[in-house]
């Protein structure tokens, strides 16, 4: 049904994932009136079910600047939100197992300050074996951002929606949005439980789905919808405190406070987007256990308990869209965080309202706009 004239909001947000949330929260921050539609419930896919890594480390350097105005976000989010989320700063580490690979840490370093960026180090085979002691001998060194670590990711979303919810803005969930279109000055939102909504502003989240939202303004997007898959083990004495990767395969794994272990890595299942669900890849799954057979001995007796996947959506260049509609005056989007997403949430909200509420932001986002696939688009 529409709603009543009075509570008509100045911007409908499509998608309440974690950019979502964090849009209607900065938004809110500022006064505007903000209503978040999702076709599901708050954090159903990507958001709620990642590794919840919250890394500056082997970053895009498009992202760098973003990921380090997020990090800052990051170290004081229970002021922003009134919650920890869980998050822990205890480093993210890259290992090198392979002096070849170790060099391409060196470059990678090298190049990051040369551009300003300092929040990335070599760390040797000392510094590696004192960070993280259960790694195995063959390993040479790493790369290492101290500051970097991880959070809880469905706590953090609902941290961000009820704060949100507290400075005024309302969530509409279970209403998936089937029609996007401009009514005069405003646009209207249609969903299939019969949902009609107004605003002058339409900001784009929706995700794995948002390629269909952008479909509809005349702007196309070669979006593919992934499904990164996660596992994790029964508990075990602790080990482990920073988040590791490696240089030369997929990996992303670290132990919980109460001693499961994450293994994940983005390796991919199969999303099956229309119905909401995913299809594990056990044989792909068997790539990541290899990974951390070899990198951790002590591993080698856990036992898996659960094997999840999420749906999320991966554009060409393995950088998000973030920034206003090539096409159409008043839309904003912030989607295909192609498995990386996480740790942005915070600084993209922001971004978002800056944009909305300033018609600028300080910060670079020219390499993530939509604009950048238009030729492919039209070609397709």
């Amino acid at each position: 049904m529409p709603e009543p004239a009075t509570s008509q909001p100045d911007v409908i947000v499509i998608g309440g994932g974690l950019h979502g949330c964090s849009a209607a929260l900065h938004l809110s921050l500022r006064g505007a009136k903000v209503l978040v539609v999702e076709k599901d419930y708050i954090g159903r896919h990507a958001s709620g079910v990642n590794a919840g890594g919250v890394r500056q480390l082997g970053r895009h350097v498009a992202e760098v600047p973003l990921s380090v105005a997020s990090m800052a976000l990051w170290h004081r989010i229970a002021e922003l939100v009134d919650d920890d989320c869980g998050f822990e700063s205890h480093g993210q580490i890259k290992v090198a197992e392979t002096e070849a690979e170790l060099d391409q840490g060196r470059a990678r370093v090298a190049q990051l300050n040369a551009l300003g960026f300092t929040h990335e180090e070599v760390a040797d085979r000392a510094e590696l074996r004192r960070l993280v002691p259960a790694i195995a001998d063959h390993c040479v060194g790493a790369v290492v951002s101290r500051r970097d670590g991880a959070a809880i990711p469905y706590r953090t979303t609902f941290a961000f929606k009820r704060k949100a919810e507290s400075l005024g803005a309302r969530f509409a969930e279970g209403a998936a949005v089937t029609r996007v279109a401009r009514s005069g000055t405003r646009w209207r939102v249609e969903t299939a439980d019969g949902g009609r909504f107004e605003a002058p502003v339409l900001v784009n989240c929706a995700g794995a789905w948002a390629g269909r939202i952008a479909a509809q303004l005349g702007e196309p997007v070669p979006l593919e919808v992934i499904a990164p898959m996660l596992m994790i083990t029964a508990r075990m004495p602790p080990f482990l405190k920073p988040v590791v990767g490696a240089t030369g395969r997929t990996l992303s794994f670290k132990q919980f406070p109460n001693g499961t272990v994450l293994i994940g890595g983005g390796l991919l299942g199969r999303a099956v987007p229309d119905e909401n669900r995913t299809e594990l890849d056990y044989a792909k799954m068997s790539v990541n256990a290899r990974t951390v057979w070899d990198l951790f001995p002590n591993m080698r007796g856990a036992t898996i308990v659960r094997a999840w996947a999420g749906i999320e959506g991966r554009m060409p260049d393995d950088i998000p869209v973030i920034g206003p509609s090539g096409t159409e005056a008043g839309v904003f989007h912030a989607f295909g965080f192609s498995a990386h997403g996480f740790q942005l949430g915070p600084i993209v909200g922001r971004i978002l309202a800056d944009l909305i509420t300033d018609q600028t932001t300080d910060l670079p986002i020219d390499a993530f706009r939509i604009q950048r696939f238009r030729q492919t688009a039209v070609a397709a």
